[in-house]
């Protein structure tokens, strides 16, 4: 049989849990408070919850980001 491209030896997966880099831990915790100020406007009856969902988007869009980044760095790194 050819050589399919793989690798023979695969390394066994760290079983140590990475820490959350810090900016992926303070867009977690904007999105939290936004989700939380967005319930306590639609509570009162204010449209101005809408700008805190799109907060809300956005800092988790954020943290993902920030998240999947540290992994690239990580694996890269090795």
């Amino acid at each position: 049989m050819g050589d399919t491209g793989r690798r023979r030896h695969q390394c066994p997966p760290d079983r140590r849990a990475a820490p959350m880099p810090r900016l992926a831990l303070y867009a977690l915790i904007v999105c939290l408070l936004a989700v939380a100020a967005a319930v306590v406007s639609f509570a009162r009856g204010s449209f101005l919850g809408i700008v805190w969902v799109l907060i809300v988007g956005l800092s988790s869009n954020m943290c993902w980001y920030y998240v999947k980044r540290a992994r690239m760095e990580k694996s890269v790194t090795r």
